[in-house]
């Protein structure tokens, strides 16, 4: 037997000049700052290791002097490619400034990345960060005008463009776990996330490197059931054991069970927010999220979005995930970010990317620091800041609805509500809206090509993505619109009908946002439009508990169809229904009658894969072809299909 224990000092010496080193980390969750901290003492001391490689994920570090920021050192790191970057400011600088060779992919596939590196595959083919700053037409990522290698090309796959993310072969690891054996086996029962040790350590092992793994404590050989065992011990070369100030759960938590998932914590109610402008837009923001949606939440501003859901008391109708893996509970903001108290359960940070790329967050709201006219967002670069994407390209590019939230302008802006309505005293000296963004992190013109619905939330109105570009949508009551939106813009967006911001919004007390949501009234969740004699009905969150739920719901549907006199086109969003299993087959029924009766032609859209199996399978038990659809989009289409068809055959 081999004890893989060993000194840090030991550890280090290990490491060869111009290494590439994999470093694991998610802010201060996951990230080995032992092993940090001896690489620079190393290099102080010795000047060696030089020229090193760094490839990373999630910025490890908190903005100041720890994690990947030990390592800005001139000679100490000739490259380093990272998914975000805003907490390794120091090592920003030296990318800035041309001292190293630096690039920015996005986070999710870097995460992803680690994966086909240890399967030995050249690369990786992702549609993520195509007509961004990471689209090789664009920068490819590059940071500055000395990085020039191209790790991302475009390609062409069955008619389609796709990017290829070039393997980067890794020589060492530095990953970190809870507990250790002295066969290296490593498991992660006090960490706050898994993220991707197991993928790291196998890219490493696979390129021929090796695996440095920090932890906490040292366990006899043995000790772990099997399936505790996040890393196994073939795959470590050697284990550092740790002191408490360099191993604490978070930048900012020394160790919460409620993080680790091994008790419940008391979040019965999340603080409520200072009303000003930064709760006006979490507010207005709030009322787009989906009932029993998956939703994902930017770090800074679009914290608000829970804060106000849980105010209004809804926050247990929707599911909060981060990109670090976390899905459920109530994810934590600052040095905490990536944390979550009470979730349902914490997967690896590269799943979780494969079902926020496969389509499965409903809404995502990310801040906006810069949008131009054509819609397009910059979150990454202003002329000496660099923040990087982090996770935005994958979340914006792959989230059915996206809500872009940011103050209207910058620096000084202040704001006052009273009676409803908003007063701007203090325009801020930094317009947002500008002509062309500095860096394309968001593609208006693409997700329009998706089809996908794009919202811009200020405190003083809101826009709309459309194919000709940012339209105007809403004002808040009491503003001006030439002289606090128009004249604040570097270009002129299309207006055209402009309605009032919710009144709600600019009161104090809470909106009754649950009510509104859960508890619609039947009228008005129909809109029949006369010009297209189609019904839009609404039952997102309807729920259906007993056969008086159903003698309800089919009087006011009957009455109303009844009052148009003639049959029509039914386009129904079932997203959030909610329909006890006992009374199933008496809602079918219900949906048979109001077919027969009403009903040219009848779609449903949900995103709910078991409610489309189980509803169409009991439309079709009752000879009625379902037409249930993944989206509104795709339920309209259909019924434009049926009316130029059946014109077809009339003519």
């Amino acid at each position: 037997m081999v004890d893989k224990v060993v000194r840090l000092e030991d550890a280090i010496a290990t490491i060869d000049d111009q290494d590439t080193i994999c470093v694991a980390g998610f802010v201060g969750i996951g990230t080995p700052e032992c092993l940090l901290r001896g690489l620079e003492d190393r290099f102080l001391k010795s000047n060696a290791p030089k020229d090193i490689s760094l490839l990373f994920a999630a910025a490890p570090g908190d903005g100041k002097d720890r994690g990947l920021n030990r390592l800005a050192h001139p000679g100490l790191v000739k490259r380093a490619i990272g998914g975000h970057w805003s907490l390794v400011p120091k090592l920003g600088a030296l990318a800035v400034k041309e001292e190293i060779e630096a690039y920015n992919l996005p986070l999710g596939c870097i995460s992803q990345l680690y994966r086909d590196i240890a399967s030995g595959k050249p690369g990786m083919f992702s549609k993520v960060g195509l007509r961004t700053f990471v689209d090789p037409r664009q920068s490819g990522g590059a940071i500055n005008k000395r990085s020039t290698e191209k790790l991302v090309e475009v390609q062409q796959i069955a008619g389609e463009e796709w990017l290829f993310y070039h393997s980067v072969p890794i020589d060492v690891a530095f990953i970190r776990g809870t507990t250790a054996d002295r066969l290296g086996n490593i498991t992660m029962e006090r960490e706050a996330l898994t993220l991707d040790m197991l993928s790291i350590a196998m890219a490493a092992k696979n390129s021929g490197g090796l695996v440095i793994a920090q932890v906490e404590r040292i366990a006899a050989a043995g000790s772990f059931a099997p399936k505790d065992v996040i890393v196994p011990g073939n795959f470590v070369d050697c284990v550092v054991l740790a002191e408490q100030d360099e191993h604490m759960q978070t930048f900012q938590t020394a160790y919460n069970h409620a993080f680790a998932g091994r008790m419940r914590g008391t979040v019965d109610q999340l603080p409520t927010m200072k009303f000003d402008q930064r709760k006006i837009i979490a507010r207005r923001a709030a009322m787009e999220l989906p009932i029993n949606g998956v939703v994902n939440l930017g770090i800074g501003m679009p914290e608000g979005v829970a804060a106000v859901a849980s105010e209004e008391s809804i926050i247990d109708h929707i599911t909060l995930t981060t990109e670090a893996g976390v899905l459920g509970g109530i994810p934590q903001s600052g040095l905490d970010f990536g944390a979550a108290i009470n979730a349902n359960a914490i997967i690896q940070t590269n799943q979780q990317f494969d079902f926020y790329d496969g389509g499965g967050l409903d809404l995502a709201c990310l801040g906006m620091a810069e949008t131009d006219q054509q819609g397009n967002v910059n979150v990454s670069r202003f002329k000496d800041r660099f923040a990087g994407a982090g996770g935005f390209i994958n979340i914006s590019q792959n989230a059915r609805k996206v809500i872009f939230v940011g103050t209207f302008t910058a620096g000084g802006l202040e704001i006052a509500v009273g009676s409803g309505k908003l007063r701007i005293l203090n325009e801020g000296r930094n317009q947002k809206f500008t002509t062309e963004v500095e860096q394309i992190t968001f593609n208006g013109a693409y997700s329009c090509e998706q089809g996908k619905e794009v919202l811009y939330v200020t405190e003083r109105c809101v826009f709309r993505m459309t194919p000709a570009g940012l339209e105007l949508t809403e004002i808040a009551p009491g503003v001006d619109l030439e002289k606090d939106i128009l004249s604040q813009m570097a270009f002129k967006p299309i207006v055209k009908t402009v309605a009032a911001m919710d009144d709600s919004i600019f009161h104090e007390e809470p909106m009754g946002l649950r009510s509104r949501m859960l508890n619609i009234d039947l009228e008005d969740r129909l809109y029949y439009d006369q010009a297209e004699n189609t019904v839009y009905a609404n039952l997102s969150g309807l729920s259906i508990k007993d056969v008086s739920d159903i003698a309800e719901f089919a009087a006011g549907m009957n009455a109303f169809f009844e009052r148009i006199g003639q049959k029509v086109n039914l386009v129904s969003n079932y997203d959030g229904i909610s329909i006890a299993p006992a009374v199933a087959s008496k809602f079918a029924d219900l949906a048979s009658q109001l077919e027969y009766d009403f009903y040219l032609t009848a779609t449903r859209y949900t995103t709910s894969a078991f409610l489309r199996q189980k509803l169409g399978r009991d439309l079709k038990d009752r000879s009625i072809s379902p037409h249930i659809f993944e989206t509104r989009e795709e339920a309209a289409a259909y019924v434009q299909f049926c009316n130029n068809r059946d014109q077809a055959a009339s003519s």
